[in-house]
């Protein structure tokens, strides 16, 4: 089982997960946008049985997802790197790809890419998606 290992810039708040996510994507919502200060997030999504913090305690902001159900950010209240997005609809967190050690993902779709800015670039080689995909 291969342990996956992040942290926040200043290095207040760690966390790991354990296996490979059960997606990586590129998100271009206009939430995602606010959050980066970019045109978009680069997230992993993890199962909430596999991801812990192991470090510190981030700060939280909540608000709702499309889908009426709440979804909990957290970052470090020191340097402000956003770590993750607990997303209650999906029953996963989103877990910031950058904030890895060790980032060996890639992404395997891009959503919401009818929130993107006109200036935004999309990878040739993965799947897009206006708003999600079909389940």
């Amino acid at each position: 089982m291969e342990k996956h290992i992040g942290s926040c810039r200043c290095g207040d708040i760690e966390f790991c997960f354990d296996n490979d996510p059960i997606n990586a994507i590129f998100c271009y919502c206009k939430d995602c946008q606010a959050l980066t200060g970019s045109d978009k997030w680069f997230g992993l999504w993890v199962r909430p049985e596999n991801f812990t913090f192991t470090k510190g305690t981030p700060s939280s902001y909540t608000r709702l997802g499309d889908s009426g159900k709440e979804v909990r950010y957290q970052f470090c209240g020191t340097c402000s790197t956003a770590l993750c997005a607990e997303v209650a609809a999906g029953n996963f967190y989103s877990v910031s790809a950058t904030s890895l050690k060790d980032n060996k993902f890639t992404p395997k779709m891009s959503i919401y890419a009818s929130s993107a800015p006109v200036w935004a670039i999309f990878p040739n080689d993965v799947p897009k998606y206006e708003v999600l995909p079909p389940r």
